[in-house]
Protein backbone atom coordinates (compact mmCIF):
# COMPACT_ATOMS: atom_id res chain seq x y z
CA UNK A 1 0.00 0.00 0.00
CA UNK A 2 2.79 2.27 0.74
CA UNK A 3 4.03 1.92 -2.81
CA UNK A 4 0.65 3.00 -4.21
CA UNK A 5 0.48 6.09 -2.00
CA UNK A 6 4.10 6.94 -2.78
CA UNK A 7 3.35 6.87 -6.49
CA UNK A 8 0.48 9.39 -6.06
CA UNK A 9 2.70 11.66 -3.98
CA UNK A 10 5.43 11.53 -6.56
CA UNK A 11 2.89 12.70 -9.21
CA UNK A 12 2.70 15.95 -7.44
CA UNK A 13 6.43 16.53 -7.98
CA UNK A 14 6.38 16.06 -11.70
CA UNK A 15 6.80 19.17 -13.73
CA UNK A 16 4.04 20.29 -16.12
CA UNK A 17 4.44 19.54 -19.81
CA UNK A 18 4.78 22.59 -21.92
CA UNK A 19 1.86 21.91 -24.28
CA UNK A 20 -0.57 20.36 -21.80
CA UNK A 21 -2.60 22.57 -19.48
CA UNK A 22 -5.97 24.08 -18.72
CA UNK A 23 -7.33 26.62 -21.11
CA UNK A 24 -9.86 28.84 -19.38
CA UNK A 25 -11.13 30.53 -22.55
CA UNK A 26 -14.60 28.98 -22.96
CA UNK A 27 -15.27 30.24 -26.47
CA UNK A 28 -12.08 28.71 -27.82
CA UNK A 29 -12.18 25.40 -25.99
CA UNK A 30 -15.92 24.46 -26.02
CA UNK A 31 -16.29 23.68 -29.77
CA UNK A 32 -13.06 21.73 -29.69
CA UNK A 33 -14.14 19.70 -26.64
CA UNK A 34 -17.56 19.06 -28.13
CA UNK A 35 -16.09 17.95 -31.43
CA UNK A 36 -13.65 15.63 -29.61
CA UNK A 37 -16.49 14.15 -27.47
CA UNK A 38 -18.85 13.83 -30.44
CA UNK A 39 -16.12 12.28 -32.56
CA UNK A 40 -15.36 9.76 -29.80
CA UNK A 41 -19.03 8.97 -29.40
CA UNK A 42 -19.47 8.51 -33.11
CA UNK A 43 -16.33 6.41 -33.46
CA UNK A 44 -16.83 4.22 -30.41
CA UNK A 45 -20.66 4.39 -30.15
CA UNK A 46 -21.29 3.71 -33.81
CA UNK A 47 -21.13 -0.09 -33.33
CA UNK A 48 -23.27 -0.02 -30.20
CA UNK A 49 -25.83 2.27 -31.79
CA UNK A 50 -25.81 0.17 -34.97
CA UNK A 51 -26.38 -2.99 -32.90
CA UNK A 52 -29.22 -1.34 -30.97
CA UNK A 53 -30.85 -0.15 -34.19
CA UNK A 54 -30.42 -3.57 -35.82
CA UNK A 55 -31.96 -5.28 -32.79
CA UNK A 56 -34.82 -2.82 -32.79
CA UNK A 57 -35.30 -3.29 -36.55
CA UNK A 58 -35.30 -7.09 -36.12
CA UNK A 59 -37.88 -6.90 -33.31
CA UNK A 60 -40.09 -4.67 -35.46
CA UNK A 61 -39.81 -7.12 -38.39
CA UNK A 62 -40.59 -10.05 -36.08
CA UNK A 63 -43.58 -8.20 -34.67
CA UNK A 64 -44.83 -7.39 -38.19
CA UNK A 65 -44.33 -11.03 -39.29
CA UNK A 66 -46.16 -12.34 -36.20
CA UNK A 67 -48.94 -9.83 -36.80
CA UNK A 68 -49.24 -10.98 -40.42
CA UNK A 69 -49.38 -14.63 -39.32
CA UNK A 70 -51.99 -13.80 -36.69
CA UNK A 71 -53.91 -11.76 -39.25
CA UNK A 72 -53.86 -14.72 -41.65
CA UNK A 73 -55.07 -17.05 -38.88
CA UNK A 74 -57.80 -14.61 -37.89
CA UNK A 75 -58.91 -14.22 -41.51
CA UNK A 76 -59.02 -18.02 -41.85
CA UNK A 77 -61.05 -18.30 -38.65
CA UNK A 78 -63.34 -15.52 -39.87
CA UNK A 79 -63.94 -17.38 -43.14
CA UNK A 80 -64.64 -20.59 -41.22
CA UNK A 81 -67.04 -18.71 -38.97
CA UNK A 82 -68.79 -17.16 -42.00
CA UNK A 83 -69.06 -20.60 -43.64
CA UNK A 84 -70.44 -22.05 -40.41
CA UNK A 85 -72.87 -19.12 -40.11
CA UNK A 86 -74.13 -19.69 -43.67
CA UNK A 87 -74.55 -23.41 -42.93
CA UNK A 88 -76.43 -22.67 -39.69
CA UNK A 89 -78.64 -20.11 -41.48
CA UNK A 90 -79.47 -22.67 -44.18
CA UNK A 91 -80.31 -25.27 -41.51
CA UNK A 92 -82.43 -22.71 -39.67
CA UNK A 93 -84.28 -21.91 -42.90
CA UNK A 94 -84.78 -25.62 -43.52
CA UNK A 95 -86.07 -26.12 -39.96
CA UNK A 96 -88.32 -23.10 -40.41
CA UNK A 97 -89.72 -24.45 -43.72
CA UNK A 98 -90.10 -27.94 -42.25
CA UNK A 99 -91.70 -26.44 -39.15
CA UNK A 100 -94.16 -24.48 -41.27
CA UNK A 101 -95.04 -27.57 -43.33
CA UNK A 102 -95.42 -29.60 -40.12
CA UNK A 103 -97.66 -26.91 -38.69
CA UNK A 104 -99.74 -26.91 -41.87
CA UNK A 105 -100.01 -30.71 -41.76
CA UNK A 106 -101.03 -30.61 -38.11
CA UNK A 107 -103.58 -27.88 -38.80
CA UNK A 108 -104.99 -29.95 -41.68
CA UNK A 109 -105.02 -33.05 -39.46
CA UNK A 110 -106.76 -31.14 -36.66
CA UNK A 111 -109.32 -29.73 -39.09
CA UNK A 112 -109.99 -33.21 -40.49
CA UNK A 113 -110.23 -34.64 -36.98
CA UNK A 114 -112.53 -31.83 -35.85
CA UNK A 115 -114.69 -32.27 -38.94
CA UNK A 116 -114.92 -36.02 -38.34
CA UNK A 117 -115.73 -35.47 -34.67
CA UNK A 118 -118.42 -32.91 -35.52
CA UNK A 119 -119.91 -35.29 -38.07
CA UNK A 120 -119.98 -38.11 -35.49
CA UNK A 121 -121.56 -35.79 -32.93
CA UNK A 122 -124.17 -34.73 -35.48
CA UNK A 123 -124.92 -38.40 -36.27
CA UNK A 124 -125.14 -39.23 -32.55
CA UNK A 125 -127.44 -36.25 -32.04
CA UNK A 126 -129.70 -37.35 -34.89
CA UNK A 127 -129.76 -40.95 -33.61
CA UNK A 128 -130.57 -39.71 -30.11
CA UNK A 129 -133.38 -37.53 -31.47
CA UNK A 130 -134.80 -40.47 -33.45
CA UNK A 131 -134.54 -42.76 -30.42
CA UNK A 132 -136.26 -40.20 -28.20
CA UNK A 133 -138.98 -39.68 -30.83
CA UNK A 134 -139.59 -43.45 -31.05
CA UNK A 135 -139.67 -43.72 -27.28
CA UNK A 136 -142.09 -40.81 -27.01
CA UNK A 137 -144.30 -42.34 -29.73
CA UNK A 138 -144.25 -45.72 -27.93
CA UNK A 139 -145.14 -44.06 -24.63
CA UNK A 140 -148.01 -42.19 -26.28
CA UNK A 141 -149.23 -45.43 -27.91
CA UNK A 142 -149.09 -47.26 -24.58
CA UNK A 143 -151.03 -44.51 -22.87
CA UNK A 144 -153.57 -44.35 -25.66
CA UNK A 145 -153.88 -48.15 -25.59
CA UNK A 146 -154.20 -48.16 -21.77
CA UNK A 147 -156.77 -45.39 -21.89
CA UNK A 148 -158.67 -47.15 -24.68
CA UNK A 149 -158.51 -50.42 -22.78
CA UNK A 150 -159.67 -48.75 -19.59
CA UNK A 151 -162.45 -47.03 -21.50
CA UNK A 152 -163.47 -50.34 -23.14
CA UNK A 153 -163.37 -52.15 -19.80
CA UNK A 154 -165.34 -49.37 -18.22
CA UNK A 155 -167.89 -49.59 -21.03
CA UNK A 156 -168.01 -53.38 -20.84
CA UNK A 157 -168.34 -53.35 -17.08
CA UNK A 158 -171.15 -50.84 -17.25
CA UNK A 159 -172.93 -52.69 -20.09
CA UNK A 160 -172.45 -56.21 -18.90
CA UNK A 161 -174.86 -57.71 -16.58
CA UNK A 162 -174.76 -61.17 -15.12
CA UNK A 163 -176.94 -62.83 -17.76
CA UNK A 164 -174.96 -61.38 -20.68
CA UNK A 165 -171.78 -62.33 -18.98
CA UNK A 166 -172.87 -65.98 -18.59
CA UNK A 167 -173.90 -66.19 -22.25
CA UNK A 168 -170.52 -64.91 -23.43
CA UNK A 169 -168.72 -67.39 -21.22
CA UNK A 170 -170.81 -70.33 -22.47
CA UNK A 171 -170.29 -69.23 -26.11
CA UNK A 172 -166.54 -69.07 -25.59
CA UNK A 173 -166.52 -72.48 -23.91
CA UNK A 174 -168.42 -73.87 -26.86
CA UNK A 175 -165.89 -72.38 -29.29
CA UNK A 176 -163.01 -73.86 -27.31
CA UNK A 177 -164.69 -77.25 -27.25
CA UNK A 178 -165.16 -77.14 -31.03
CA UNK A 179 -161.56 -76.17 -31.53
CA UNK A 180 -160.43 -79.01 -29.35
CA UNK A 181 -162.40 -81.52 -31.37
CA UNK A 182 -160.92 -80.20 -34.60
CA UNK A 183 -157.40 -80.51 -33.29
CA UNK A 184 -157.87 -84.01 -31.88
Amino acid sequence: MKIVTDSFISLGYWPYAGSFGFNTDILATNPINLSVVLGGLIFFGKGVLSDLLDNRKQRIFNTIRNSEELRGGVIEQLEKARTHLRKVEMEADQYRVNGYSEIEQKILSLRTSASTTLEQLENNKNETILFEQQRAINQVRQRVFQQALQGALGTLNSCLNTELHLRIISANIGMFGAMKEITD
